[in-house]
């Protein structure tokens, strides 16, 4: 397989986009990589770069975009942080990514057992670590917290009840962000050239379900 082109991104469409990345996680859960020279990817875009994605994802070592949804160099980029939240250098990227690069969708990636998310629901404990930027991190989840947690339920990650709920509105939580708080984006969904999605990676399994 080989790297895309400027010609042929520009056949893909945002619905294609997503269909490829579907395709390519059954690949990768059925243990099914594409055929790829990737030292041939490598020759072919040192000129430049056509991916047809941008993914926001988190940066635990389970998720690598490109093996979950099995791409080779110069398909996506990617793009991570802990608990994949987006902030205004993250929706820069993407603006990069989608208005100036060309890549048609763009997804957002959450995943089970998120070590993030249980910090955000842990934060009494992690503060007094004193880790004054980590704990900077895990506050930005309290506000989606407070939006979802039932009266009397106990806030803490040994309720995995509640972590996937706050994983699932996360993902929610952060398209919302991207089509508040960027207008290149928003228009660029609107008229249709992009696709703004979300997805739930299964730290067991390795299944992408699609939200």
């Amino acid at each position: 397989m080989k790297a895309h082109t400027h010609e042929t991104q520009s056949t893909i469409t945002p619905e294609k986009a997503l269909e490829i990345l579907k395709e390519g996680n059954q690949r990768f859960v059925s243990n099914l990589k594409a055929n790829r020279d990737l030292l041939g990817q490598v020759n072919a875009t040192r000129e430049g770069q056509w991916p047809f994605a941008v993914i926001l994802s988190c940066i635990d070592s389970r998720t690598s975009a490109e093996l979950i949804f099995d791409q080779g160099l110069g398909d996506v980029f990617s793009v991570r942080i802990a608990g994949n939240f987006v902030n205004q250098d993250i929706l820069g990227s993407m603006e990069f990514g989608c208005n100036v690069a060309g890549s048609k969708l763009v997804v957002v990636l959450g995943h089970t057992k998120c070590g993030a998310l249980k910090g955000g629901l842990d934060a009494a404990q992690i503060q007094g670590l004193g880790m004054d930027n980590l704990n900077h991190l895990i506050n930005h989840f309290d506000p989606i917290i407070n939006e979802i947690i039932e009266e009397g339920e106990e806030r803490s990650s040994k309720n995995g009840d509640l972590l996937e709920r706050l994983n699932q509105q996360n993902v929610k939580s952060a398209i919302e962000d991207i089509r508040t708080q960027s207008s290149t984006l928003k228009k660029l969904e609107d008229e249709g050239k992009i696709k703004i999605v979300g997805a739930n990676y299964d730290v067991e399994t390795g299944v992408v379900t699609w939200l």
